[in-house]
């Protein structure tokens, strides 16, 4: 404190100091305070102490310690003070190691009774001094920054965000769900990823005390959206619930009757609230109807969550009962956007201080960055508004306002049609628009066959272009919004950008409010139409929030397909997530005639704002694989050569260039003489490393590994030790583990035996067929155990060089699974299909894979065939399958020829079968095939030479191990559930008694 100077410093959060300026009034006079009674205060600490002041009920005082208390012993700092009863509090410090005792009447300091406080920090978490001088930098007089300055400081704890708060008031939200009962929504799958993100989101809104625990019988699922930038929203999809609930019609203002308002005004400022719904308590009666499950568990909020129904009108009903009478006199709100108004300084000082103490005494917490702060012109519901003058935002007029001359005559129509559409609105628009009409394409010299050639308008009809551009922008055209009319939104998309025009429906007509053209990226402008459509009518509903938010309004649009946007989930994972960021709005979407949605057409084909990049086209990384230099052995050789992995999926190849080179996995130079078809079937060429496999399966063999073994044989001395009574055990000399629910298998010892398991489990042609990690733990674990099997086998698999050059990277982001209901039973529903032609063609002529899978054991059957022609899959259906094991019920195919032709459904009728045909375009309908058709690609490849010429000759193997592996989605294998028992493998333990 530096009287002299006027200054208080005081440290902020950042350790450093701000400097407060304190402005003298002219008649100040100081006052004593004193300590009111006797008090000791105890070595090392801090207490408050009763002083006693003869000045009326007061605040914002500063009090300055005697000079007595300057000492480092016992400290008495400056303060600023409230006096009530003529008594006031303060803290005093007692830095020594004994007791101090202050008599009664002691002289504590002095405090100046007419001071005026013009801080410019706050004892609260808010902004700084430098970020908050911005905001009212624009006044040059210094008594108006500091007074400005003042209510700021006084008002901190309204943007102190340290801490989430719910405001403190009666009124909370109610969800009016009638007498109907709780619905139930399992959680949607996700990937590690997506689990990840929602855990911790969960974990902040536990920490804001947003959620609890529930045991609700209702649930619905939560949806994450990408934000622009790139990081996740967290939704709730709340439809099945909006459904069920009651609407509210709390009256939203009049958006005409705020501008009127404000008309006469010259001082505004503008408040945004910070997380406006979080701050809304949600009726404890009805916190059970929003839980959302996680993996974890079930959640429920004690806030409004986004998505609600009736969010809106609740909180227009909330700040309406806050603000009180102070609405329509001083201050107006439109559901979260409060502006404060009037017509002198003076009165704009008493009127922030008034509704900052309403927000104060409620609790509210604004968000200082969006809040404009006694200014004499404001950007207000889409409007720039200033002493008196109120007219269209630049943003809402730029997008038909900057639109480039047109330079062809279908261009120059297409406007002309657009404008056209307003014409009852434009006087003499005949007049004006007549040096145009020589474009209409019913004009002989500008005939619609004709090809588009480039011009330059003359001045008549650019003159004529550019009035008709301006009165559009004009109030001639253009009307303030009236929520009393029913607003339209129209959009349309080009292969070039998107358009849309904001409209209200007046008796006379439809009249704009705003416009807005936007270019594409050159990834969107490759998306499908609905993509594109779908984008537009997102951007648009975005952009004029402040007139759809809360209202419900019609959008029309000119492809029909968009009509069900909001009625049931997309097919399309862009559009599924762009329905869920609408689906807090209350829309209703109308297909209209191209004739009449003209503007919005013109908007689209001459793009004005810049690109959008859209996150959801994100590049991924196409696999390529890398062999290295290795180790090589008498067996293998590899070459050092760059490969690319052979496998795509569908998708990937119509991204990867198309060629000819066809990388193969490494010949096997040498093959072992093999005393018997065991030995030959394990070192054969099918082995990754090829190497001789020393462990074939003899029991005696392992019982010779075992007695060699000090672990195990410590185990076979104290099997009768609790420790491994209940898990060991000795049958025929071999150690044996056993758990329970499971046969017991045995022990398996310490070094190349281990090895030799896992390669014949996952290199070999018979066991293995190089399948992924939890295949191969599942089926080594049915016939062996070692205690650290699970990582060894994680390590080899991860370590495998055909499986790293071969297996595909699947990148496609998680999406709601559709799945297919289960069948009754084994064989009642069976998916075939034909893939693709294979390259290179096989020594044998054949070029297509039929295959034909049982939806509910998983179990396939397949066979490389030479064409893929409906002869073919007839032969392939009655030989390989009916006749093998039995007629199934349903078959499921696509739409190709070779299933739709009349002798596959001649064959089909007489055998009973029900032929399902998959949705056009849609293979996911037919995805389990489809995903094994995948699987199976990698596999053969990893098992092929060099020329993959041999590549039929692996696939009955594939199919082998395919059938006899754990499935993930069954839990149990195939085989066992098509046969109903368990199967021996060709290398499985061998006992010759």
């Amino acid at each position: 404190m530096d009287i002299s100077t006027r200054r208080l410093t005081l440290p902020d959060t950042t350790g450093q100091t701000t400097i407060n300026s304190l402005i003298q009034s002219n008649n100040t006079s100081c006052c004593t305070v004193r300590l009111l009674d006797q008090i000791t205060i105890p070595p090392y600490s801090e207490s408050v102490i009763k002083a006693t002041i003869h000045l009326p009920d007061s605040s914002n005082l500063l009090f300055e310690p005697s000079s007595s208390f300057s000492q480092k012993a016992v400290v008495l700092p400056t303060a600023l003070i409230k006096v009530t009863n003529s008594q006031t509090h303060l803290t005093i410090i007692n830095t020594t190691n004994h007791p101090y005792i202050l008599p009664s009447n002691t002289c504590l300091g002095t405090v100046s009774s007419s001071l005026l406080i013009c801080a410019t920090t706050s004892p609260y978490q808010s902004p700084s001094t430098q970020s908050r001088s911005p905001k009212i930098r624009h006044y040059s007089s210094n008594s108006s920054h500091k007074c400005y300055v003042y209510i700021l400081w006084k008002y901190g704890k309204l943007f102190d965000l340290r801490q989430p708060s719910k405001i403190d008031i009666a009124l909370h939200h109610v969800i009016d769900a009638g007498q109907h009962r709780p619905i139930y929504t399992p959680p949607y799958r996700r990937s590690p990823h997506n689990h990840q993100t929602i855990t911790e989101e969960i974990d902040n809104l536990l920490k804001q005390d947003s959620i609890e625990s529930s045991t609700s019988p209702w649930c619905s699922p939560v949806v994450l959206v990408r934000k622009k930038d790139g990081t996740t929203r967290f939704y709730v999809d709340y439809r099945k619930l909006n459904d069920l609930t009651v609407k509210d019609s709390f009256p939203l203002p009049r958006i005409d009757d705020i501008f009127d308002q404000l008309s006469q005004s010259t001082y505004f400022t503008t408040l945004d609230f910070k997380n406006s719904y979080f701050q809304i308590p949600l009726a404890i009666h009805d916190r059970p109807k929003t839980v959302f499950s996680t993996r974890d568990n079930h959640y429920q909020f004690k806030v409004l969550p986004q998505g609600v129904k009736n969010g809106p009108p609740t909180f227009q009903h909330i700040v309406n009962q806050i603000l009180g009478p102070a609405r329509w006199k001083h201050c107006l709100a439109y559901l979260d956007d409060v502006v404060i108004f009037s017509r002198t300084f003076d009165d704009h000082v008493s009127h922030l201080d008034e509704i900052f103490n309403l927000l104060h005494t409620h609790n509210f917490r604004l968000s200082f960055e969006k809040c404009t702060i006694a200014t004499d012109r404001i950007n207000y519901l889409g409007h720039h508004i200033c002493r008196g003058e109120i007219r269209p935002n630049n943003d809402n007029i730029r997008g038909l306002l900057e639109t480039p001359t047109s330079t062809t005559s279908k261009e120059i129509f297409r406007f002309l049609k657009g404008a056209e559409y307003y014409r009852k609105f434009i006087p003499n628009f005949s007049r004006i628009a007549s040096p145009l009409y020589k474009y209409n394409p019913s004009n002989s010299i500008h005939s619609s066959n004709a090809k588009p050639t480039l011009f330059i308008l003359s001045a008549d009809e650019q003159a004529a272009f550019k009035q008709i551009k301006h009165i559009l922008t004009t109030d001639l055209v253009l009307r303030l919004p009236n929520n009393a009319l029913p607003f339209k939104i129209q959009t349309d998309a080009s292969q070039l950008g998107i358009g849309a025009v904001l409209l209200q429906a007046y008796p006379e007509g439809d009249r704009p409010i705003c416009y807005m053209s936007k270019k594409l990226t050159p990834a969107q402008q490759r998306c499908s139409p609905i993509e594109q459509e779908c984008y537009a009518i997102v951007k648009a509903v975005e952009l004029w929030r402040p007139y759809s938010y809360g209202n419900h309004f019609i959008l029309e649009s000119d492809h029909k397909p968009l009509e069900a946007l909001m009625r049931k989930s997309q097919i399309n994972d862009k559009c599924e997530r762009w329905r869920l960021q609408l689906q807090s709005y209350n829309f209703t979407i109308k297909h209209i005639k191209s004739k009449s949605n003209t503007m919005p057409d013109y908007l689209s084909r001459s793009p004005v704002d810049h690109a959008e990049d859209d996150l959801d086209d994100k590049v991924m990384p196409t696999f390529v694989s890398i062999r290295t230099q290795t180790d090589t052995s008498d067996h293998d050789t590899f070459s050092t050569s760059s490969i690319v992995g052979m496998v795509t999926t569908r998708s990937r190849s119509r991204q990867l260039p198309q060629s000819d080179d066809h990388i193969t996995t490494p010949p096997n130079t040498n093959r072992s003489d093999v005393k018997d078809s065991q030995s030959a079937l394990l070192t054969s060429k099918t082995t990754t490393y090829n190497s001789r496999i020393g462990y074939t399966g003899d029991i005696d063999q392992l019982k010779q590994a075992q007695q060699k073994d000090p672990d195990l044989q410590y185990i076979t001395h104290h099997l009768n030790d609790n420790k491994y009574i209940n898990s060991y055990l000795l049958q025929d000399g071999l150690l044996v583990h056993y758990e329970q629910h499971s046969k017991p298998v045995p022990c398996v010892p310490k070094g190349e035996i281990r090895n030799d398991i896992m390669k014949i489990y996952h290199d070999t042609q018979a066991n293995g067929a190089h399948f992924g990690r939890d295949k191969n733990i599942k089926k080594i674990k049915a016939r062996y155990y070692w205690n650290t099997m699970n990582s060894d086998i994680t390590n080899y698999v991860k370590s495998c060089i055909r499986c790293n050059q071969n297996n595909p990277i699947r990148y496609k982001p998680p999406s709601h699974l559709k799945p297919i209901e289960p069948p009754e039973g084994v064989w009642h529903l069976l998916s075939m299909d034909f893939h693709r032609p294979i390259t290179p063609t096989s020594r044998r002529g054949n070029k297509y894979i039929i295959s034909i899978t049982d939806i509910l054991s998983k179990f396939v059957i397949a066979k490389a065939v030479r064409d893929c022609t409906a002869d073919t899959a007839a032969r392939f259906l009655q030989e390989e399958v009916i006749c093998k094991y039995g007629t199934p019920k349903c078959v499921l195919t696509d739409n190709g020829t070779h299933f739709t032709s009349t002798m596959m459904k001649l064959l089909l009728k007489r055998l009973g079968i029900t032929h399902l045909y998959a949705t056009p375009c849609h293979p996911q309908t037919n995805g389990q095939i489809e995903r094994f058709n995948s699987t199976m690609d990698a596999k053969i490849a990893a098992l092929s030479n060099q020329n993959r010429s041999d590549w039929d000759d692996n696939l009955p193997f594939v199919i082998f191990n395919y059938n006899t592996s754990y499935h993930s989605t069954t839990k149990t294998i195939p085989f066992e559930l098509m046969y109903g028992r368990s199967l021996v493998l060709p290398f499985d333990l061998q006992n010759p008694n």
